[in-house]
Formats: structure tokens, C-alpha cells, sequence
């Protein structure tokens, strides 16, 4: 599905995209908000250990390579341009797509943006913020 709202497509079709919608943001939605919990309560710490990964290419690539597969595990089952809540998935998918295959061919550039970030500890909440944010949404239409 290219563009339009789910309003729009065929009954059948909406159901499916509804359901995988609702399963991948049963699993996205509870991680982004436990992941988001330390960064709003223990920032700091969670700067620690960022300043540890980005010392260490190998963990660097080896992430980038699992955030690229998980994106495009998403992407290839969900890639609906909706103008509805499952866009926020489909957006999510691409955003590992282009962040994993950033750390496998770009390492250096991460390691320099990310030290960059971890001078401004505020980038940590606020991200945290919007984590929690896009975790409870996920969690609302998921569940509930």
C-alpha cells in the first residue's frame, strides 16, 4: 500500500494490515518503553554505557547488522505508507534500516555523532521522552 488512509482499502486487506500492525506493535511498543525508562531516570548511567559501546567497533557492527535485519524483517511485512497509526511501524522499520546499515558501513561516523550526543546529556531525556512516547502509543493500539 503506497498512500491513502486504511479507510480507503479493501476490507480484507485492512484486516490483515491491522493485524500485523497490531502484532509487531505489541512487540515494539513494550521495548521501546522499557528502554526508554532509563534514560528518563538514569541518564547518566545509560551515558556510561553508551561511551563503552562506542568504544567498541566490533559491538558497533554487530549491532548495526541485528538493527538492519530487524528493520528490514519490518519493512518486507509491513511496509504500508497509510495515512494512519501503522505508518508509525513502517517508519520505525525504515529508521533501523538506514541507522543499522549506518553502523556497518559507517562506524567512525557513529562513534564521532554519538560522542557528539553524549556532550549534551539532554539529547538522553528528551530522547527518552519521545521513546516513551511512541512506546505507550504502540502499547495503546497493540493491546488495548
Amino acid at each position: 500500500m503506497l498512500a491513502g488512509s486504511l479507510g480507503h482499502v479493501r476490507y480484507a486487506d485492512r484486516i490483515r494490515v491491522l493485524e500485523q500492525s497490531i502484532f509487531i506493535a505489541k512487540l515494539i511498543g513494550p521495548v521501546l518503553l522499557v528502554a526508554a525508562i532509563p534514560m528518563l531516570i538514569n541518564p547518566k548511567e545509560l551515558q556510561e554505557i553508551a561511551a563503552e559501546f562506542l568504544q567498541n567497533r566490533v559491538l558497533i557492527y554487530i549491532t548495526g547488522v541485528m538493527v538492519l535485519l530487524g528493520g528490514l524483517s519490518i519493512v518486507n511485512t509491513h511496509n504500508y505508507w497509510v495515512v494512519d497509526w501503522p505508518v508509525v511501524i513502517t517508519l520505525f522499520g525504515w529508521a533501523m534500516i538506514i541507522g543499522g546499515a549506518a553502523r556497518v558501513v559507517l562506524p567512525s561516523a557513529v562513534t564521532r555523532i554519538g560522542n557528539a550526543m553524549m556532550e549534551k546529556p539532554t539529547v538522553t531525556r528528551i530522547a527518552g521522552l519521545a521513546w516513551a512516547f511512541v512506546g505507550a502509543y504502540l502499547i495503546y493500539k497493540g493491546y488495548f
